[in-house]
């Protein structure tokens, strides 16, 4: 695990090398109930969030899909919070955490141990702050674990990992990869075009927002899937 702190950022005008993250998110994000997940307080961006700033304008740093809620991981996390047996007393891997949602929903219903893995640094100094705010441990993994076997735990929690085609033909292999070997898997997704559904199987459905839908008050059909036997 690897977390950066480069030193204090603020809400000031204009393009900042930021040099905390945590306290770049703390100044500059709200921190509220979780869209769809009231129960849940998150960091979410507000318009005059400055998130581009957070990169210090480098065209390669990951889009800051962690301040925003997104339906995939808002219905697995709904799900977890309505079967809490699912998690309960059970090692817990967060795939693609983004903001934290789910690996904080598996940690209030139980889990025995939660890691939630991401990319990007941003996101994991997201998570951290984001369990602290809903006082629950959860472990942070700076890592691409698509690259490597599966994980010592007993179930991945996977929400929006298929928005991108490209990513989409990694993350199949590796979470049937864990399947096999006995790993139990749970994805959440709207149903994206990039989501492999001849591959899964649905186990259950409920209305959810979804960043850019909700902001106009609308909700999104969100799925619970996993790996078709």
């Amino acid at each position: 695990m690897r977390r950066q702190f480069l030193g204090s950022g603020g809400a000031q005008s204009g393009e900042l090398p930021v040099k905390d993250t945590c306290a770049f998110i703390v100044a500059n994000l709200r921190l509220q109930p979780a869209p769809g997940l009231p129960s849940i307080l998150l960091y979410i961006a507000h318009p005059g969030s400055g998130l581009s700033r957070l990169g210090a304008g480098k065209s390669n740093d990951p889009p800051p899909y962690w301040a925003y809620g997104w339906a995939g991981g808002t219905v697995l996390a709904h799900h977890i919070l309505k079967h809490p047996d699912i998690v309960r007393g059970r090692r817990v891997l967060d795939l693609g955490a983004g903001s934290g949602v789910v690996a904080i929903s598996a940690a209030r219903c139980g889990a025995a141990g939660v890691t939630a893995a991401d990319i990007d640094e941003n996101a994991i100094s997201a998570v951290a702050l984001n369990a602290e705010a809903n006082r629950v441990a959860v472990e942070t993994l700076h890592d691409d674990l698509l690259l490597g076997p599966p994980p010592a735990v007993d179930i991945i929690l996977a929400g929006d990992l298929f928005y991108d085609q490209a990513l989409a033909e990694r993350a199949l292999p590796f979470l049937a990869a864990c399947r096999t070997v006995g790993i139990d898997v749970l994805i959440g997704d709207p149903r994206r075009a990039t989501l492999p559904e001849s591959r899964l199987r649905l186990i259950a459905e409920y209305m959810v927002p979804d960043f850019g839908n909700a902001l106009e008050g609308r909700i999104v059909l969100g799925g619970v899937f996993t790996i078709a036997d």
